[in-house]
């Protein structure tokens, strides 16, 4: 079994399950007991601890990682180092990896496709802006929800596990996204993730990575090489914009990829809103006249590929063509044939008739723009569409509109700000105006704070204080442990970014639920047993642990209880277990030669309670203790008794008394008229007979009793008892 599971980490995470193994770390499903909450904690694995500086890095990486705050990022509530173990404490997922929805579903769609880069890219847009490089972005490390939202996980890990630029183990693992400049150990920036976004885009749409080998390091060089192949080869269906975007990611050399997952977003976000887009990545963005972006190419125009997106086809760079001659050679003189001289003139008459065409072309041209009055090219007027809300534009039967960008402004979110060309100018029939449109007002943006286990007026003025117009709904529950008026959870957690006029929910305590219930009989259970019958009955019990002395229960077990078996149990109540301690054992001290009242006294400090004396003939001086015994047996000073025992002293009657010897007779007292009788006489402590005695036999004779004075004889039958004096 686990060595962790059952186990509970800082007081606070109780270890349920293992939900997951990789690399370096074992991740379990875990309670929070604190908030009351399942979370997922990922455990490093032993062969890490004795590594101090990896552990430093762990957690260093960790608490960097545990301040991104972002819907699509798996948030991290707490990191822990320690001597025993070093962990991450995050929320817990409720999906699957991207990986294994990918297997399931084979090939993806466009759309799905798009909708999980939009979500990873944004992810990677926040953890870039705080500084932090994914460095392992691949199907696995993406969680899909049942609602299909995406949040990227392990950020920062695989910075961790690469102490070198060595490919380690487990960076093989990856090695399908890796790029080029990880594959060969070089420096990695944000670019590298943009990369390992594009090969997990191209293996979403073609059903297999760019790139694939018997081996790791077959892998790894294919991605330093490059050269993919289109994935449009592997899935005819995939949109040309959607391919672009593919392959800019994935550009072989970093500057030629996208900046930024900001950049990446606006193309993924582009081609969401016109899915006939191609991109044209050779022209600059802007107009430097208008400032506005050029018209971008669609499907219904399309376009002879530039060179370099041919290039970008054929898997690499064009290479200059290899020269046939060495420029220190003397050029040798050649003396042209006649076929040869006949090919020249026909070439230059070529020559002559190309260029004099062209030369009618540019004077028709001129003509044409000059004239006005010949042209096939209609021009309308610009409608003026400022002030306008482009979700109401009419269907205008000569333009196309499409929104160019969308802005914070304080006008109507949709309203339009801008328009290219503008009007009251003449544009081209059947032409695009490009706007600008308002998203409203910029909302104010806040970071949620930790108002756990505040009372609930306070953390309503801690809301109030961020001047957010925060709409705050409070919600009452249960709770065992968190008092009543104060906040159990809120919704969004701590740390999560807040927005103008958000709906921000405290749950208040209401104190624990009142039930009911009957007082289990625990009594022989050992501790851990009763404790868990008790914390079953879901009472929120507050269990006390007594430990006693006992010498009939054996050591951990329960003596007893309070409240006793059978009567009722109610929330929250009190309930003591006492718990044996075993046989209450005590190390005899010599009391020979003490007098009956030193002696008692020890008895007593050492916590004899049950003792008797028993005065014998003896030299020694009166009154003082002769032998000590138990059962009849002599006690050495230095044995373990329990303190529960019965000690008898023998005390001395004195010197001057002669002590005689004789039989003595006990009497039946015609006990035995009518069978046997078990019989037992006992002179003090000491039993001097035990036997049957036949029926009819009125007397017990015992011989050799030495005694002076008087001496009790105690004479036992069955349940009936009583003394004889004896003189001797």
């Amino acid at each position: 079994m686990d060595k962790y599971i059952g186990r509970l980490l800082d007081n606070r995470y109780e270890i349920l399950e293992v939900i997951g193994t990789g690399g370096m770390a074992v991740v379990y499903k875990a309670r929070c007991h604190r908030l009351n909450r399942l979370v997922a904690i990922k455990i490093l694995k032993d062969d890490y601890l004795e590594d101090e500086e990896f552990r430093r890095r762990f957690h260093s990486e960790s608490q960097a990682v545990a301040m991104l705050s972002h819907p699509n990022i798996v948030s991290i509530y707490d990191v822990s180092s320690s001597v025993t173990a070093d962990y991450i404490v995050m929320e817990l997922i409720d999906g699957i990896t991207l990986k294994q929805y990918m297997e399931k579903k084979g090939v993806l769609n466009w759309k799905e496709t798009l909708h999980f880069a939009i979500q990873i890219s944004k992810a990677l847009e926040h953890a870039h802006s705080r500084g932090i490089v994914h460095r392992d972005i691949k199907p696995h490390n993406v969680m899909v929800l049942k609602n299909g939202a995406v949040k990227v996980t392990d950020f920062g890990i695989a910075r961790m596990m690469s102490k070198g630029n060595t490919l380690t183990k487990e960076a093989l693992g990856s090695v399908h996204y890796i790029s080029p400049e990880q594959a060969k150990g070089g420096r990695v920036d944000s670019r590298s993730d943009i990369y390992s976004l594009g090969t997990v885009m191209y293996e979403m749409m073609s059903g297999r990575p760019p790139y694939d080998g018997e081996s790791p390091v077959a892998v790894a060089i294919q991605h330093i090489n490059g050269g993919a192949v289109m994935p449009s080869t592997l899935n005819p269906n995939i949109p040309g914009g959607l391919e672009q975007i593919i392959m800019k990611a994935m550009a072989h050399e970093p500057a030629q990829r996208y900046a930024s997952a900001t950049q990446m977003l606006a193309d993924l976000d582009e081609f969401r809103k016109s899915p006939a887009i191609l991109f044209d990545y050779n022209t600059p963005p802007t107009d430097a006249v208008t400032n506005m972006p050029k018209q971008p190419l669609t499907l219904d125009t399309p376009q002879k590929p530039t060179t370099a997106e041919r290039v970008a086809r054929e898997g690499g760079e064009r290479r200059p063509a290899r020269r046939t001659s060495d420029a220190k050679r003397p050029e040798r003189r050649h003396t042209p044939t006649k076929e040869e001289e006949n090919r020249s003139k026909v070439a230059t008459i070529a020559v002559i008739a190309c260029s004099a065409v062209m030369v009618i072309a540019v004077v028709i041209f001129l003509v044409v723009l000059f004239s006005g009055g010949d042209s096939k090219v209609e021009m309308i007027d610009v409608p003026n569409l400022v002030g306008k809300i482009y979700k109401e534009l009419p269907v205008y039967a000569d333009v196309n509109v499409k929104i160019d960008k969308e802005i914070h402004h304080d006008s109507k979110p949709g309203q339009i700000l801008e328009q290219n060309p503008k009007a009251g100018t003449q544009m081209k029939k059947n032409g695009t105006i490009y706007v600008v449109i308002s998203m409203g007002k910029e909302l104010k943006a806040g970071i949620m704070p930790d108002i756990v286990e505040w009372e609930q007026a306070q953390a309503e003025k801690a809301l109030n204080h961020l001047d957010m117009n925060l709409q705050i709904v409070v919600e009452e529950e249960h709770h065992d442990t968190i008092p009543v008026g104060t906040v159990i959870r809120t919704e969004p957690e701590a740390e999560v970014e807040l927005l103008e006029g958000q709906v921000v929910t405290i749950f208040v305590s209401k104190g624990m639920e009142m039930k009911t219930s009957i007082m289990p009989d625990l009594v022989g259970n050992g501790k851990e047993v009763a404790e868990k019958i008790l914390k079953d009955q879901n009472l929120a019990l507050d269990i006390v642990i007594e430990e006693i002395y006992d010498s009939v229960t054996d050591a951990g077990n329960v003596v007893r209880t309070e409240p006793k078996s059978e009567e009722e149990l109610k929330t929250g109540q009190k309930v003591t277990l006492y718990i044996s301690k075993g046989k209450h054992l005590v190390k005899m001290k010599n009391l020979i030669g003490l007098s009956i009242n030193s002696a008692v006294a020890v008895l007593n400090e050492d916590g004899f309670k049950n003792y008797e004396i028993v005065s014998v003939a003896s030299q020694e001086e009166r009154d003082s203790v002769v032998a000590m015994k138990i059962d009849g047996k002599d006690i050495n000073p230095g044995d373990n008794l329990d303190v529960t025992s019965l000690i008898v002293l023998h005390v001395s009657k004195g010197s001057g008394v002669n002590e005689i010897i004789r039989n003595v007779v006990i009497s039946m007292r015609g006990m035995t008229a009518n069978g046997d009788c078990e019989v037992t006489i006992k002179r003090g402590s000491t039993t001097v007979f035990s036997g049957i005695v036949p029926k009819g036999q009125e007397t017990v004779e015992l011989e050799k009793q030495s005694g002076s004075g008087t001496v009790n004889y105690t004479i036992i039958i069955g349940e009936d008892g009583w003394e004889q004096q004896v003189e001797f």
